[in-house]
């Protein structure tokens, strides 16, 4: 029996992170960007902003590839129905983190796989509850000058120095903190007959 060449994977990001991450399954990949506009719209909770733009990502590429399966991914920090989004800077990032110290912030990861060949989507949200320690504003200070991870929602990269802010994770994929969860995306290829192992 002759086999059907295996559909490209497509990751919609240039967040090097999530593509970090990827590489780590050991799957040929390709990575597009998907110039989408990460606004919130009026009246959208934070989990549905981060299923949407997961979604949106991963089509905005399909074009580009029409025989793919392509991975979109969004984070959203949200604590108290606010969202903290990528600071820019360090005065956001400070207060950020300053707003943080001692609560429990939900990082919700929305992932998306979608079949550009057939147009079959699936979305799924990832909750990670993250409690940060009572940090000092020198702390905060320390850690941002050494770190600057001003391109990251809610301040803190888990996988680098951030770790030391955070007092405990609860989720059901640690991935899903830096922004790819790979659990779920591995239960998705499979529901997509893509070969892991």
């Amino acid at each position: 029996m002759p086999t059907l060449p295996q559909p490209a994977l497509i990751l919609a990001s240039t967040s090097p992170f999530r593509r970090e991450l990827l590489a780590r399954l050991r799957l040929p990949f390709a990575t597009e960007n998907p110039a989408v506009d990460e606004t919130p719209l009026a009246g959208e909770s934070p989990e549905q902003t981060a299923l949407r733009l997961s979604e949106a990502k991963a089509r905005a590429v399909a074009a580009q590839h029409p025989a793919a399966l392509i991975i979109g991914s969004d984070q959203v920090a949200c604590l108290d129905g606010q969202v903290f989004g990528k600071p820019g800077n360090h005065e956001r990032a400070v207060a950020q983190l300053q707003q943080m110290r001692g609560r429990t912030v939900n990082f919700y990861t929305g992932l998306c796989l979608y079949n550009s060949s057939t147009g079959r989507t699936q979305v799924r949200g990832i909750p990670t509850l993250v409690t940060f320690r009572q940090l000092s504003d020198g702390e905060i200070e320390r850690y941002l000058r050494a770190e600057t991870p001003y391109n990251c929602a809610g301040s803190a990269k888990a996988e680098g120095l951030g770790i030391s802010l955070i007092a405990k994770m609860e989720g059901d994929d640690p991935n899903a903190l830096i922004g790819l969860p790979l659990i779920a995306l591995c239960d998705m290829l499979r529901a997509e007959a893509f070969p892991i192992l």
